[in-house]
């Protein structure tokens, strides 16, 4: 199964979706599912309850989570965590590299780091 992305407010620009639908990704963001101003905590029980993988630039918050979920039995769709600066095209391009790469069952409980896949 491929994998579908959510993107969390700090992530959610407009035009960095569009360019990803345009090219096959399956993409929601955090304006368009009305999450807008939720917790990271409720970004990622939303991702994983509608079984999509979390993209956001907040890296120390998302792993924090991803180790306490996973020391409480909790399970998620995956995180793809991203420094900020990086411009949408290299982002687009990075992002369609990976979920070409990687299967949603293999982002199952797991992070990636935009930055490894250049």
């Amino acid at each position: 199964m491929r994998i579908r992305l959510y993107f969390d407010e700090d992530s959610a620009r407009h035009s960095l979706a569009r360019e990803l639908r345009f090219r096959g990704a399956d993409v929601l963001t955090a304006i368009e599912t009305e999450m807008a101003q939720k917790t990271d905590e409720e970004q990622l029980e939303w991702a994983a309850a509608n079984s999509r993988v979390v993209y956001s630039f907040n890296r120390g918050d998302f792993y924090g989570m991803h180790t306490a979920w996973l020391k409480a039995g909790r399970s998620h769709c995956g995180i793809i965590l991203s420094r900020q600066g990086l411009s949408v095209g290299e982002q687009m391009r990075r992002l369609l590299r990976l979920i070409d790469t990687l299967t949603a069952e293999e982002m199952r409980n797991h992070v990636e780091f935009l930055s490894a896949w250049t």
